[in-house]
């Protein structure tokens, strides 16, 4: 378990985030502080936003409903009571996709794959991330591809790979792109190792392949 006075710094470090107008700050208040889920960005940094506040950000990241809670938990008792992880667990994995228009991209992946909004960053903005349930995909803005079209088609070097649980959900998914009117560069197929998969190209050409279980 951290250190209190780590997370007391931590606290107060996200509340200078949100004074100084980081919109990255913006997106984890909105996702774990309920009573700010119906702002958008722009609100929630021109919000009053307390110390109490990020205390409780803090905790919740942590699994706990309150700072007192938190601190609770980091008691003496408590800590002995949970043993130390032998190895650090890596949780989440963001795939960076490079797109030459952040609006355009954005769009797409929210208009035609039923992706939402994470946050944006930059003025104009030239980062952002978006999610669809556990996937979540950062697109950076450049000036240029950063792979060649043609050697990326025909190697079908792909930008990313999410996967859905079970045979219908995949079926399904095809269903909803397919009839969105999305670019597909692979319809929907049945592998030889087992799997169901098609790919999906964005407006950057970026391959975006989706499986699931063939059976």
């Amino acid at each position: 378990m951290p250190n209190l006075e780590n997370l007391k710094k931590q606290a107060k470090l996200i509340l200078r985030w949100h004074h100084e107008q980081h919109y990255p700050v913006a997106a984890q208040i909105r996702a774990l502080l309920p009573r700010f889920s119906h702002m958008h960005d722009a609100q929630i940094l021109a919000t009053n936003f307390k110390l109490s506040d990020a205390q409780e950000l803090i905790a919740r990241q942590r699994g706990f409903n309150t700072w007192q809670a938190l601190k609770a938990g980091l008691s003496p008792t408590s800590r002995n009571a949970k043993s130390s992880p032998s190895k650090a667990t890596i949780t989440c994995a963001e795939p960076q996709l490079f797109v030459t228009d952040i609006k355009k991209s954005r769009e797409f992946f929210q208009q035609k794959l039923g992706f939402s909004l994470v946050f944006t960053y930059g003025d104009p903005p030239y980062y952002a991330q978006v999610r669809r349930d556990a996937a979540r995909l950062n697109l950076r803005c450049v000036a240029q591809p950063v792979i060649a079209p043609t050697v990326r088609d025909r190697e079908q070097l792909l930008s990313v790979s999410m996967t859905v649980a079970t045979v219908d959900e995949i079926k399904l998914l095809f269903l909803e792109f397919q009839s969105a009117g999305v670019t597909l560069h692979q319809t929907l197929k049945k592998q030889p190792w087992g799997a169901k998969n098609f790919i999906v190209k964005d407006p950057d050409g970026n391959l975006l392949l989706f499986a699931g279980p063939a059976d």
